[in-house]
Order: structure tokens, then C-alpha cells, then sequence
């Protein structure tokens, strides 16, 4: 019989729920993997096999001499034989066997091979290896209320294989399904794109958005759904945006948006380049030439070359051949 766990011991009726151990949300937890007795089955099947064949021997020529004893002695070594075989456990790479004695809880073997556990155990193997699955694309609205359509790549592994057989019902659909939850919370937390970029507004605190801070959303994602994953044994390996876009009903809108942003930019630009050249051209002028323009002709001259150099079109120059006065 298994010794005493305190890990399994239920909690009394009459202690408060406060103060048992709980997960996230509030799911009790109650146990914890620990590995199982075992040693190599193979030497030892060899042996089982053996002691069937002489078993059964001994039965024959139990009733072939009439002899009781024998026979007794043959059929306990056969049935001995084949009660211990109920303790061999196949383990194949990549996988994880937990072993169950009348329903409670032994431990896991995770050495592959051929193993020899206790007896009238039930195993039950549960894959160690990673898995990535996609949350497939689904429409949220942003913390701005525009409805945005997001999906995430979530790769994954078990970890504690004790709680992923008992604290959950299937912990592949468990993982799933808080990471769907995990990531709508997510993109309800921050804005799709920073509406004031590209405005001419003063500079202001960097704000954590869908688009452009993927590396932090896609650590906060993963953080989160580790969190409400962890009552299942399961570690979250990596977690990725896969798809980001807006809906379709406003995505022309935004599309139109970001079009007025790039030119409002392509603008800023162009004209703090053509003022340069303008007071550049303002300063040759008066440094290198002998000719003197009043404050009026400056004003002129500069109106001038920022009509020539912001202008998306060619420029038709007018040649003035009469007085400068």
C-alpha cells in the first residue's frame, strides 16, 4: 500500500476555503508530481516467463503423480508470476507514465523503456513533448473600442504530469481554451495603433500598442497564460502574435487614417527641409553677393523657393527682365 501522501489527504469540511490551496482563479490544487518506484522490466519478464513455464511444469506433473502439493505449488508460482506482470509499463520516448494503485495517486515514470512497477497498477501515459497550437484569428474590440481581429501561436509543454492527469479534465482543450481568454483580455488591454503619432503633437509617454510593441504584448500574453495554465502542470514555452489586423468594417477607414498620417509626415519633412534651404540660400546671398535685398524681396524670395520646393508639381518659373524697382 502507498505510504501517506499529505499532498492527497483532503481538506477537512470544516476548514475554511480560504486557506486551502488554491490556482488561479480559485482551482483547488492538491497535488504535485513525484516519481514512482521502478526498476528495468526486461530481466524481469525474462524471469516471469520463466516461472509461468515451470509453473505450469509443476501442475502436470503435479496431476500426472497425483501429487497435491505440486499442483498447489505450480498453480500459486503461475498466478504469482502474472499478478507481478500487471506492474510492467511500457514507456516510449517523448511520454510519461503515471502510475495509479486502487485510485490513488503512486507517481510517474519517466524513464523509457521496459519498467517494472508495483503490481495491480493502472498506468496512464501522458505525452512530455512539446505542442504548438494556433488560437485561431478572432474579432475583439481594442482598449480604443475599435474592433480588431487578432490569433497567436501557443507552444507548450507539460511539466508536472501528476497535475495534468488530476487537477484538470483535459488539459490540451484547458490550455486551449485560457489561451483564447488569455489573449482577448490582452487585446482589450491596449490600443491597435497610437492614434496621436504622426499628428504634430508634442512628444509624449510611449504607449504599448498591438502593432508596433509586439515583442511586449507577446511577453505579456505569454505571462498571462502561464498563469492560468499552471493549475494544469503545463509550461508555456513561447507565445506569438500570428495575426493582427483591423475588421473588416472599419479596416478601410484605418487603411485611409494611416494613409493621411504617412502624407501629414511626408509633409512635416518636406517642408522643414525646403525652410533650410530657404534661409541657407537667404545667407549665401548676403554673404557672397553685393546685392542688397530689403526685408520685402527676402520675404519674397523665400515665399518663393518653399512654393518651388514643397510643390508636388513643376514649377513654371516667371523671368522678370524689367527694373528690381
Amino acid at each position: 500500500m502507498p505510504e501517506h501522501d499529505p499532498d492527497l489527504t483532503p481538506a477537512p469540511e470544516d476548514q475554511p476555503l480560504s486557506s486551502r490551496p488554491v490556482g488561479h482563479d480559485g482551482i483547488r490544487i492538491d497535488i504535485a508530481e513525484r516519481r514512482a518506484w521502478h526498476i528495468s522490466g526486461i530481466l524481469f519478464l525474462v524471469l516471469a516467463l520463466l516461472a509461468i513455464l515451470g509453473g505450469c511444469a509443476l501442475t502436470v506433473m503435479g496431476f500426472s503423480r497425483e501429487s497435491l502439493g505440486q499442483v498447489v505449488l505450480g498453480i500459486l508460482l503461475v498466478v504469482a508470476a502474472l499478478v507481478m506482470t500487471t506492474g510492467l509499463r511500457i514507456v516510449n520516448p517523448g511520454e510519461a507514465a503515471v502510475v495509479q494503485f486502487l485510485g490513488h495517486y503512486l507517481g510517474t515514470v519517466r524513464t523509457t523503456g521496459l519498467n517494472l512497477t508495483a503490481p495491480l497498477t493502472t498506468g496512464r501515459k501522458v505525452s512530455v513533448k512539446a505542442v504548438n497550437f494556433e488560437v485561431e484569428p478572432m474579432k475583439v474590440n481594442d482598449s480604443n473600442g475599435n474592433p480588431i481581429e487578432i490569433g497567436a501561436i501557443v507552444v507548450y509543454q507539460v511539466a508536472d504530469t501528476a497535475k495534468a492527469a488530476f487537477a484538470v479534465e483535459d488539459h490540451d482543450d484547458f490550455v486551449r481554451k485560457q489561451a483564447e481568454s488569455a489573449l482577448r483580455h490582452v487585446a482589450m488591454s491596449h490600443p491597435y495603433d497610437d492614434h496621436s503619432l504622426g499628428l504634430g503633437s508634442e512628444p509624449h509617454t510611449p504607449v504599448i500598442t498591438l502593432r508596433e510593441s509586439t515583442d511586449e504584448v507577446s511577453a505579456e500574453l505569454a505571462h498571462e497564460v502561464a498563469e492560468r495554465v499552471a493549475v494544469s502542470g503545463v509550461e508555456i514555452i513561447e507565445v506569438r502574435l500570428a495575426h493582427l489586423a483591423y475588421a473588416q468594417e472599419i479596416a478601410s477607414a484605418m487603411l485611409r487614417r494611416q494613409q493621411a498620417n504617412a502624407v501629414l509626415s511626408a509633409r512635416q519633412v518636406i517642408v522643414q527641409g525646403a525652410t533650410e534651404m530657404a534661409k541657407q540660400a537667404v545667407r549665401e546671398l548676403d554673404a557672397q553677393s553685393d546685392l542688397e535685398l530689403d526685408p520685402e524681396r527676402k520675404a519674397a524670395m523665400i515665399t518663393n523657393l518653399l512654393v518651388v520646393l514643397c510643390s508636388e508639381q513643376n514649377t513654371q518659373p516667371v523671368l522678370n527682365t524689367g527694373s528690381l524697382y
